[in-house]
């Protein structure tokens, strides 16, 4: 059976479609892989599950040729891991970025995948679900990530300070607890990293307003 053109077309319009809606999402993130991007990765998919599909009708029946139609749209699956590895960045210390545009494009192209098969509401049903993860539930998962992740305290002063200053004002928070902490002197500067178990208590943050204030401490942040 061969497709009409006119379905051709919209079966690649809408994976274009789909695969933009989701790229739009990851472009206010102002990530590299944006929405035309999405859009060539939904499309493509939908495109060699047409070839899979319907590519081979010439030969179909032919007593020379066995046919495994879901052979080539496999190789979807596996090949969008080289472009989603491209996404993903590695940086000091030990931090991961990247993962979920991967996951996004992976699912893009599922979407795709789905599309081209004329898998319609399957395709539009990610769509919207795959905006719902990506956006919808950003908020909520920051508000859990600053809750429960560890954050790293970092304490920039004059070179001559005493270390033993700015720990006994952290102790003054009796709630204190950390996992680890260092001391590293540069060339006209002290560094302490604080690793803290569990988010600032108030105490701690006053105590850090505290700090600020202070003639020999230079500059204070916070890395999550």
């Amino acid at each position: 059976m061969n497709l009409p053109w006119t379905e051709i077309v919209l079966r690649l319009a809408l994976a274009a479609i789909f695969g933009a809606a989701i790229g739009l999402e990851r472009e206010r993130k102002d990530w590299a892989a944006g929405m035309r991007t999405h859009m060539m990765v939904a499309m493509g998919s939908a495109l060699i599950m047409l070839v899979s599909s319907f590519g081979f009708n010439d030969i179909v029946g032919e007593s020379y040729a066995e046919l495994d139609p879901s052979r080539v749209a496999a190789q979807i699956v596996s090949g969008i891991g080289f472009i989603g590895a491209g996404t993903i960045l590695f940086r000091k210390p030990a931090t991961i970025l990247g993962l979920t545009t991967a996951s996004g494009l992976w699912t893009v192209a599922g979407i795709g995948m789905a599309t081209g098969g004329g898998m319609y509401f399957a395709a539009s049903a990610a769509t919207v679900f795959s905006l719902i993860i990506l956006w919808a539930l950003h908020p909520l998962q920051k508000k859990i990530s600053n809750k429960f992740h560890q954050k790293l305290l970092i304490i920039h002063t004059k070179g001559d300070t005493n270390p033993r200053k700015i720990i006994n004002r952290l102790l003054e928070d009796k709630d204190l607890d950390f996992a680890n902490f260092s001391i590293t002197r540069q060339k006209k500067d002290l560094m302490l990293e604080v690793m803290l178990e569990k988010s600032a208590s108030n105490r701690l943050l006053d105590i850090i307003d505290s700090l600020q204030a202070e003639s020999y401490v230079k500059k204070i942040s916070w890395k999550k």
